[in-house]
């Protein structure tokens, strides 16, 4: 799985990094950012479909790769 996160939807609710903070953390102005770049560990999936479908804005976006 990889994700995506687009910045300029992001309105700072911060629940991607309550529900994945080993995917997400926010910057200075409370924008979240996205640490992972490339695929998301397998065990840390179900925490980025949480922080995807818990995401007021939509701006999280999921590619399940094989």
């Amino acid at each position: 799985m990889r994700v995506h996160l687009d910045a300029g939807r992001c309105q700072g609710h911060n629940r991607c990094r309550t529900l994945a903070p080993e995917l997400f953390d926010v910057d200075e102005v409370g924008q979240a950012v996205q640490l992972v770049d490339g695929d998301v560990l397998a065990h840390l999936n179900h925490r980025a479909r949480l922080a995807a479908s818990n995401c007021p804005e939509y701006a999280i976006k999921l590619l399940e790769i094989d």
